[in-house]
């Protein structure tokens, strides 16, 4: 009755995890479930109020303008710039999302035929090679291993490979490592893709989660960036809005161009009055994500130092949500023993790809508290 395309996807990560979360619920376990990045604070009262005054604009009860409002689309090039200082038109050069996922699920389809390749790092989010998967192309794994920093070897993706990969996809910060890149990487990195005729379409929603005054990068810094990539954000992690689903995508104005194209045939743009929440967050003081942030690495302090009681080997994270441990052998097995003796959930490495084998993630997104009784349970973990 499926089509192929949806009988070879492998379940999707998270639904399994859910499964296992209401099976341990329903035995009476006070799970702390630690395996998903959905942030527990609260939107900012300012964005939220922003969202209560456009519900009531009768101007934004019709069909938005498919590639965002100038307005939204103009507070992203504002907030690059202040941020990155980085210049963008936001006529031809920002794109509206509904939520970064979208716009990276769909931007395959405008550039990947049946038999192209796309370069994806391995662990990485699941979307970039479902995404490949949909548009007919073949994932060629780029294995982002400890060894080199968690970056991809650039110099060792074949010459072949190189020629017939139409994209991309890149992630620092990165989920579910939490390891970040250097401009040093992202300057080989540009000349790349230039070389190759790559299209990079890097996922950069952590870039204001990070610890220790290390600020993260856009990609977009480098020179000629813009000439071989776009960059997708979110408002999800950086603002608490994972529920209100913007985002955007940004750089080269024909690669933008032609992803716009894609969604103007399947979506109807995202709701006017979240755009206008969007361009409130957008406007926010940087005092409210450093509140944000500080929460961050408070907990990141907590679980790092607990991790490591218990004999897990990992690096204290320069950015993003997560930490990333490795126990060796199955991480599904660990995971489930993890919650027998726990109740805490964490999400195993494998799902995430072949070389996140032996790891497990470990997300942030709950209350202080709860935090603080995970590091206690851990002491049941030691060996």
């Amino acid at each position: 009755m499926y089509a192929d395309r949806i009988k070879n996807l492998p379940p999707y990560l998270f639904a399994g995890i859910d499964k296992a979360k209401q099976e341990a619920r329903a035995r009476g376990v006070d799970v702390i479930d630690l395996s998903v990045g959905d942030p527990d604070l609260p939107t900012p009262d300012h964005i939220v109020q922003a969202l209560k005054r456009a519900v009531d604009d009768s101007s934004n009860h019709q069909y938005p303008s498919y590639e965002g409002k100038l307005a939204f689309r103009k507070a992203v090039a504002d907030w690059y710039k202040k941020t990155f200082d980085v210049d963008l038109d936001p006529k031809d050069e920002v794109l509206t999302l509904i939520g970064s996922k979208e716009g990276i699920a769909h931007a395959p389809l405008a550039f990947i035929n049946p038999g192209d390749l796309a370069l994806v790092p391995d662990p990485a989010y699941p979307v970039y090679r479902t995404a490949t998967a949909f548009a007919g192309g073949e994932p060629a794994v780029m294995p982002l291993l400890k060894e080199n920093g968690f970056l991809p070897d650039l110099d060792a993706i074949p010459a072949e490979i190189a020629r017939r990969a139409k994209i991309m996809f890149l992630n620092y910060p990165n989920n579910p490592i939490g390891a970040t890149a250097s401009r040093k990487f992202f300057e080989e990195l540009v000349g790349f893709a230039r070389n190759n005729g790559i299209i990079i379409m890097h996922d950069n929603p952590y870039s204001e989660i990070y610890f220790d005054g290390n600020r993260s990068s856009s990609l977009l810094e480098v020179d000629g960036a813009k000439d071989v990539a776009v960059e997708f954000h979110s408002l999800s992690k950086t603002y608490n809005m994972t529920g209100w689903r913007i985002g955007s995508v940004v750089g080269d104005a024909d690669v933008i161009a032609g992803i716009g194209k894609i969604k103007s045939n399947i979506d109807s743009g995202t709701f006017g009055a979240v755009q206008d929440a969007g361009i409130a967050a957008l406007n926010s003081p940087r005092e409210v994500v450093d509140e944000i942030r500080q929460v961050y690495q408070q907990r990141i302090d907590i679980l790092y130092r607990a991790l490591r009681d218990i004999g897990l080997e990992l690096e204290r994270p320069r950015a993003t949500l997560y930490l990333w441990a490795w126990v060796g052998g199955s991480s599904i097995d660990y995971a489930a023993e993890l919650l027998e003796r726990t109740g805490i959930v964490a999400t195993p490495g494998v799902g995430f790809g072949e070389h996140g084998e032996g790891y497990i993630r470990f997300s942030i997104t709950r209350e202080t508290k709860r935090v603080e009784e995970a590091a206690r349970r851990l002491e049941k973990m030691k060996t």
